[in-house]
């Protein structure tokens, strides 16, 4: 049993995974996220500062919700993220589809190397097996 304390109220619980908050506060939270969203639906073009004074939700609660992609803005808000890795504006989560494609890409060719190396080992290891031949008992 992993038991810790609440990063909010501090008291005791049972942690399974995520953020350390127990499930009273994962609730409060679940609504205020609730609450954030609907403000941001009905007034279109706002700051984070904004909705967090409306709302009274730490600006980077929201800026988490956005990096999390739980929130998206609109083209025309006033709330914009930057891409983490070449700093081009987007409207949620930490990279653009630009550094989201080089990274699969990356990926990919990553595996196809891995994948041809050990190929290529196990036809030399069979190769070799081929040419030194080995009494076999049985």
């Amino acid at each position: 049993m992993n038991v810790r304390n609440c990063r909010k109220c501090g008291k005791m619980f049972n942690y399974i995974s995520g953020m350390p908050i127990c499930q009273a506060c994962k609730e409060v939270m679940e609504a205020k996220f609730q609450e954030v969203k609907g403000y941001i639906r009905e007034h279109k073009g706002v700051g984070i500062n904004e909705v967090a004074e409306a709302c009274d939700v730490e600006p980077s609660q929201i800026t988490q919700w956005l990096r999390e992609d739980r929130l998206e803005v609109t083209e025309d808000s006033a709330m914009m993220l930057t891409c983490e890795s070449c700093g081009a504006p987007i409207r949620s989560g930490k990279y653009c589809d630009r550094c989201k494609a080089n990274v699969t890409n990356s990926f990919s060719q990553m595996t196809r190397d891995y994948n041809a190396q050990k190929a290529a080992a196990l036809a030399a290891a069979q190769k070799n097996d081929k040419d030194n031949p080995r009494m076999r008992f049985l």
